[in-house]
């Protein structure tokens, strides 16, 4: 029986200075492993010059192939582009900033062959800001128990998904994608492998703290209905308590026709549900952008290019050549090589 292949899929965003590194690691642990392999390369709109880098690579290694889209559409859609075009028996998605270890393949690789269809990282302890690293503890307990399915704690996108698993993700209808929580929603055999997160190699982060909050609203109102529950228990108890206040002023008034009558205690009233207003139709509006974004139903992404073999498909025949003839037959595609498709597509 032939061993199995596997595709890396790595998302790039100013992360030129690390592809080069990221490419010689990755063909480490996958020549360390025997297995055939594939390392596709998805520059997201990147503003430096990972472009130029990418067709270096391209240029040496048949092994890489690299997709360019036409502006930046965030990683999650920039995963995907890249899985649609993997044909591995499973694939591997990491970030390009080198924070996903690639020699943790090999342990992802071992359980994935015991017989487990998904094989995800798990951050024991992030390197770098302890603030950060206490938000991603404190959300990642509070994102799974406010889901409605069972998700794993202190685990990112970086994961080796089996065939069947990556087909059941590309086949979900969804716009506004949230891969990780839907990793965990499409059940099958999971299982984790702990590991502890680095620092940047290169650069700095992209990811600001409102950067962070956006991906925490993202995974929250993507996979609970907890938030407007809540609002709607607040509301009813507010409701009580407000009658049960205005029952109390009515029998003072009766009883104390002279007194005044808590001014003060009804501003605060006024003032208190004003605010549970606007925190309602806050989170009213949060799965409202959802349902406009699901209803677009615009495409993920889209490319602008692909290079492989030292080849450039920019034109729009090109490129439906070469997905066309990739999806057709991806063993068959992989021993023909891409002079045959570009001759054709020429």
């Amino acid at each position: 029986m032939p061993e199995p292949t596997l595709s890396a899929v790595i998302i790039c965003y100013r992360d030129a200075q690390a592809l080069v590194p990221m490419h010689a690691r990755l063909t480490e642990v996958f020549r360390a492993l025997g297995a055939g392999y594939e390392i596709i390369f998805v520059n997201d709109a990147s503003p430096d010059d990972a472009d130029a880098v990418l067709k270096e690579l391209t240029a040496k290694d048949d092994h890489v192939l690299a997709i360019e889209h036409s502006r930046n559409f965030g990683s999650q859609n920039a995963f995907v582009s890249g899985m649609q075009l993997a044909t591995g028996d499973a694939v591997i998605l990491l970030d390009g900033d080198l924070q996903d270890p690639p020699e943790l393949i090999g342990e992802f690789y071992a359980k994935w062959r015991q017989g487990n269809d998904v094989v995800y990282g798990r951050r024991t302890k992030r390197e770098g800001s302890a603030l950060l690293a206490l938000c991603c503890k404190v959300f990642y307990r509070i994102f799974r128990g406010v889901s409605d399915v069972r998700m794993p704690v202190d685990a990112g996108d970086f994961a080796l998904m089996d065939r069947k698993v990556v087909n059941a993700l590309l086949a979900l209808p969804e716009t506004d994608q949230f891969l990780r929580g839907l990793r965990a929603w499409i059940g099958f055999t999971q299982v984790g492998v702990d590991y502890v997160r680095p620092e940047r190699a290169f650069g700095r982060s992209t990811h600001g703290q409102l950067k962070n909050v956006w991906w925490a609203k993202k995974g929250i109102f993507s996979f609970s209905f907890l938030p407007i529950e809540v609002l709607g228990y607040a509301g009813a108890l507010m409701t009580a308590l407000s009658l049960l206040a205005l029952g109390y002023l009515a029998v003072d008034v009766v009883r104390r026709p002279d007194a005044p009558h808590g001014t003060a205690l009804v501003l605060a009233l006024v003032a208190f549900f004003g605010s549970l207003q606007l925190l309602a139709l806050a989170v009213l509006g949060e799965y409202v952008i959802k349902i406009v974004e699901e209803t677009k139903r615009r495409p993920k992404f889209i490319r602008k290019a692909i290079r492989h073999a030292g080849k450039h498909f920019a034109s729009e025949r090109e490129l439906s050549r070469f997905l066309r003839e990739r999806s057709r037959d991806p063993a068959a595609r992989r021993r023909l090589g891409t002079d045959a498709l570009h001759d054709d597509a020429g």
